[in-house]
């Protein structure tokens, strides 16, 4: 399994190949957090948090990556796997990060719709 400190080194070299201007006004970086994080709408340990991307008057804007839901989840993947499951993740809390500056929201709709399929599926 890929260790947390392997994760940030991931994490790391994949944010060091994009372009400077994908980070302006992503003041708080990038976070690896240790632990895991389960949904809101959970109804048991199936839906978990892999990354956040948040914005607050008092900590400016930031993401957040929960390692330890990296682990429940994609825990026995190869290193290279685990690493474009990193990157996904990462990706796309850069996509929020960028609509949040252009003040578009068409990737906060379409989690939402994401998650009301996943929670008629799953029973919740």
């Amino acid at each position: 399994m890929v260790t947390i400190d392997e994760a940030e080194a991931m994490l790391d070299e994949i944010a060091e190949s994009l372009p400077d201007e994908i980070f302006e006004r992503l003041n708080g970086g990038i976070i690896l957090r240790p632990e895991e994080k389960l949904s809101p709408h959970a109804t048991s340990n199936n839906l978990y948090i892999l990354g956040e991307y948040c914005s607050s008057k008092m900590l400016g804007r930031y993401i957040l990556i929960y390692y330890g839901s990296f682990a429940r989840i994609h825990g026995r993947l190869s290193p290279d796997d685990f690493r474009e499951q990193l990157k996904k993740t990462l990706y796309h809390e850069l996509t929020h990060h960028l609509e949040s500056l252009a003040g578009e929201k068409d990737l906060e709709i379409k989690d939402a719709e994401k998650l009301r399929e996943f929670l008629t599926e799953h029973g919740s």
